[in-house]
């Protein structure tokens, strides 16, 4: 009930911008950092949406003051500042929030500064410790310490253990393995499977831009993605009692049977290469 009043009160406030920093090249980085420091799963999936929400934060900050600029500057200065201190930070920000989520974790390895000094200073960035713990401040302030906020996979580890308790008894432990596959795979794909999933849902392979934009509260329901990735990893692993975890999905969040079906094609559709039904 708490994640799914969290997750509702999310939507409700959705910024237009939502998802705009979750394109595949951005969370493939922090994937493969967050890889490269032994960090686990849940640090990754921490680390993008911290990411995503500093960003989306910063942007309406800067916006705000750089209108008032612009009554005595011309336009095209305020823009070119705005999107100057957005591109020389990303990746020191970026950093910031895979170290903030390392520790968010409570991993024994959390990332320190040498080691973040070390990996940015490879990319041939020269930051010292102070900026780097200024950047860490930055990210806290901007999003007024409120960094602990519940990622997918939080959802669907949760659902599992609904689902157990529920008497959907499945072999818990591939089962997790493959939700966590797909829903990586849903991370670095999420633009190409809502696509689809938008085209299936309406009916019609040409979108509107109404269409596009009222879609952008399917995208981010947490709840949606984990009962579809729920569903499809039974659908790949334990066929025969795929319609049973559906009936449960349906029942324990209200998400209807149609909707998770669809989900399921849109994701089942791109790990096949192809449209078989």
């Amino acid at each position: 009930i708490h994640l799914a009043t969290e997750n509702e009160q999310y939507l409700s406030e959705l910024p237009d911008q939502a998802g705009c920093f979750k394109e595949a090249r951005i969370v493939e980085f922090i994937f493969l950092l967050s890889e490269k420091w032994h960090l686990d799963q849940s640090a990754r999936y921490q680390a993008v949406e911290l990411l995503e929400r500093f960003m989306i934060k910063q942007i309406e900050q800067i916006s705000s003051g750089e209108k008032v600029k612009s009554r005595d500057q011309g336009h095209g200065s305020s823009c070119c500042s705005l999107q100057d201190q957005i591109y020389d930070t990303f990746v020191l920000r970026l950093v910031s929030c895979v170290q903030l989520a390392s520790k968010l974790s409570l991993h024994y390895n959390v990332v320190n500064s040498d080691t973040a000094l070390k990996f940015l200073r490879s990319l041939k960035y020269s930051y010292s410790k102070q900026e780097l713990l200024e950047s860490e401040l930055a990210v806290l302030k901007t999003l007024r310490f409120q960094i602990n906020v519940s990622t997918p996979l939080a959802y669907v580890e949760l659902l599992l253990e609904v689902l157990g308790h529920n008497g959907c008894l499945l072999p818990a432990q591939p089962l997790h393995f493959m939700c966590i596959q797909l829903l990586d795979f849903s991370y670095l794909m999420r633009d190409t499977i809502y696509d689809t999933l938008l085209k299936v849902a309406i009916e019609n392979p040409t979108p509107n831009k109404l269409q596009v934009s009222k879609f952008l509260t399917v995208k981010e329901d947490s709840m949606l993605l984990a009962v579809g990735i729920i569903s499809t990893s039974v659908f790949i692993l334990h066929p025969g009692h795929w319609k049973q975890v559906v009936e449960h999905l349906n029942s324990i969040t209200g998400i209807t049977s149609q909707s998770i079906l669809e989900f399921s094609y849109a994701v089942l559709t791109h790990i096949l290469g192809g449209t078989t039904p």
